[in-house]
This record gives structure tokens, sequence and C-alpha cells, in this order.
């Protein structure tokens, strides 16, 4: 039976660890967690329960989570974030898993709670992430802040249909906002940090996408994938996912600007 390693990043999680490491405990072999200096209970509530504890001063989300894994002791690595924990059913397949490691990286599906509210539609459900794998086989790749974790079969990306991947019964609880500020703060940090990533990447921001792709989200969400059905939150993440695009096509055009008037 291989041995697993649970690695979470933190910064200021006090809020949500606990809940993260007591759902883990019992199929760990070993938690590390990788924090960015906390300035809150964060480390405190780490070592009560045991955990490997290093810092880092942040550098991205996936500097961050790659560097997190050369921490591990074992190469098979549950990753999860500090406001997610794993619901029964998900920690029963990991056992199973543990019992007969077959391939090498395994997908669940993930549920978020926003604002009290679980949220099955919107395209936030199944919202399937790869986070049980062989780290010897792949990496975190994406554009921050939106990373994934890539599976490699030699040099080509085996992708979410590899021969080498499996789809996993349970899910992740993702304890997304708990109020509407917490999503507003998320969206003018994700859009900072997506805007900058954009532009080093030489990816333009044309005059069109400000207008039309916000709308076609807010369509996307609340239309195509049923968040009518979710009601209030269904409404309120439908309109802020918009708005969140429209801020980062804004964003880019304003970097390249300020770019243009440097020259």
């Amino acid at each position: 039976m291989p041995k697993l390693s649970v690695v979470i990043i933190t910064f200021n999680e006090e809020k949500n660890i606990a809940r993260c490491l007591e759902s883990v405990k019992e199929i760990a072999d070993e938690i590390v967690v990788l924090d960015s200096f906390s300035k809150d209970r964060t480390k405190e509530i780490c070592a009560s329960f045991g955990v490997q504890f290093y810092e880092h001063a942040f550098d991205g989300h996936i500097q961050q989570k790659n560097r997190a894994i050369t921490y591990a002791s074992n190469p098979h690595i549950l990753s999860l974030d500090a406001d997610e924990a794993l619901d029964e059913t998900l920690k029963k397949s990991i056992l199973e898993i543990k019992n007969n490691w077959t391939h090498d990286g395994y997908y669940m599906n993930r549920l978020t709670n926003y604002c009290g509210h679980w949220v099955r539609h919107c395209n936030w459900y199944p919202d399937t992430k790869m986070r049980l794998w062989d780290s010897r086989k792949g990496s975190w790749t994406g554009i921050n802040p939106h990373d994934k974790y890539e599976l490699k079969d030699g040099d080509l990306p085996t992708g979410k249909a590899g021969k080498n991947t499996k789809h996993i019964k349970g899910d992740i609880l993702h304890y997304s906002y708990y109020t509407l500020e917490d999503h507003y703060k998320q969206v003018e940090y994700f859009t900072n940090i997506a805007s900058k990533a954009f532009v080093e990447a030489g990816k333009k921001a044309p005059f069109y996408k400000l207008i039309a792709n916000p709308i076609a989200k807010f369509i996307d969400h609340y239309l195509l994938h049923l968040g009518f059905l979710d009601g209030k939150a269904g409404y309120l993440i439908s309109k802020i996912s918009a708005y969140a695009t429209y801020l980062k096509y804004k964003k880019i055009r304003d970097i390249y600007k300020q770019q243009s008037l440097a020259k």
C-alpha cells in the first residue's frame, strides 16, 4: 500500500484549516502545509494537528503548489486548498485507491458552498478536479491564479480522458465565500493576478471582449448552466462572474495603456 502525503498551501486560513485537516487525518500518512507567513492562528492550528509545517514567501499559486510537493516524503499526493474538505464518500474512495493504486491520477468532483448555499449549477458543479496523483508523473501548470495539475505521458499531456486517469466517487466540499464581500474581494485579488499573467503571456484584450465576454459569461452561468435553479445565489454568482470577466479585461487594457505611456 503506497503512503499518501496530503499537501496544502495556506495564508491566513484560521477560519478554514481545522476543517480541512480534520477531514484528511484518517487517510493521510503525512500532512504537509506550506504557509506564506500567515498573520493569524493558521500555524498554531496546524501545530495542534501535528502537520509538517513549512513557510515560504508566496510567488504564485502554481509556483507555491509545485514547491509544496517537494516537501512531501511520499510521491503519492492528495492536494487540497485550505478552504476544502473531503466528504465521507470521497474519503472511502481514496482509502480504496490506497489499497489498489492503479492509475497515475484521479479526478473527483468539487461541490461549492456559497454564502451557506450548496451550488449545483452555474457551471460550478461538478467542477471536476484532478487532486490525487503520482507526483513523479506531472506538475502544476496553467495561468495564475487558475492552476491545474497536468499528468504527462513522456512529453505529452495525457489529458482528462487519458488512459492513466480515473474519476472517483465523492465530493471535495469547497467553502468558498461566507459573504458577498468575500466574493468581491476575491474578484479583485484574482483579476489583479490574472491580468498581470495575461500581459506577461502577451495576450491582448480587444475592446469587444470588454463588452461581449461579460455578457456571454452571465448567459453561460445563469441560463445555459441553469444558474437560475440555484435561486438568489445563482443570480449573484452569475452577475459577479460577469463583473469579474469585465474587470479582468479592463485591467489588462489598463496595464498595456500604462506601459505605452511609460515609453
